[in-house]
């Protein structure tokens, strides 16, 4: 029987707290989280924030472009997710990147995967957008892995830099597995419902496998014994009491 694999909280505390804020990180770690995953986007005036849509109508009610806003202006803005949490919190804001470092700065032993947005790369330009987020990540450069779904993005950031890198795949088909083999990324990284089609072991390699949107123990279970290293889940406390209640 393959071991569990290790647990990533997906944008922080997730299903707790308003999402990729510090609240949402600080709980993560707290509860003894060895990895966390969130993501960025680029303000206008170039200052990385922890944001996974660039659009802020999910997470504030409002509807207006992040990336068209300057860090001064989206700093006021409060991050309360209302359709989910209603008026539950009423003082988060968005975060930036340098504050996130500074948080896990003081927890050297966290692995970071930090997801550099298409919408920032579309309207900044991948030197401009890996550059800004690699400079900020520089004092924890050792804790930190850059992920992407664009590929040209992940290749960029090897050459210019010496961070570990993973590719998020938009399809778990022959051509991304060719590609794969090509890239030769660290880390290979899928949505679950991608791999519903097919019960297969995952393609062997020298990259680490990690599933995002995993639920359960059970189907964290199932993913390990078909090559995952590594899953992902927004309900964090949830599937870490699942994995703690099945220890010997």
């Amino acid at each position: 029987m393959s071991p569990l694999p290790d647990l990533i909280a997906q944008r922080g505390n997730a299903d707790e707290y308003p999402e990729n804020t510090l609240p949402a990180l600080r709980s993560a770690l707290d509860l003894g989280a060895r990895h966390v995953a969130f993501d960025v986007q680029l303000t206008a005036d170039r200052q990385p924030v922890l944001l996974n849509d660039s659009n802020l109508k999910r997470m504030t009610g409002q509807d207006r472009n992040a990336l068209e806003l300057s860090w001064q202006q989206l700093s006021d803005v409060l991050v309360t997710e209302p359709e989910r949490f209603q008026q539950k919190y009423t003082d988060i804001g968005v975060p930036t990147l340098a504050q996130a470092v500074s948080l896990l700065g003081t927890h050297p032993a966290v692995t970071a995967f930090v997801e550099i947005k298409r919408a920032s790369l579309r309207v900044f330009g991948a030197d401009v957008v890996v550059r800004k987020i690699c400079e900020v990540l520089k004092p924890i450069v050792r804790q930190c892995v850059l992920v992407s779904r664009d590929l040209s993005a992940v290749h960029h950031v090897r050459q210019v830099s010496s961070y570990r890198v993973g590719w998020i795949l938009s399809e778990y088909s022959n051509l991304s597995a060719l590609k794969s083999e090509a890239l030769v990324p660290d880390y290979l990284l899928c949505d679950q419902e991608l791999l519903t089609q097919t019960n297969a072991q995952l393609w062997r390699g020298p990259w680490r496998w990690v599933i995002h949107n995993v639920g359960s123990r059970e189907a964290a279970t199932q993913l390990a014994t078909r090559g995952a290293k590594l899953v992902a889940t927004t309900s964090y406390r949830k599937v870490l009491r699942e994995f703690k209640g099945s220890a010997p």
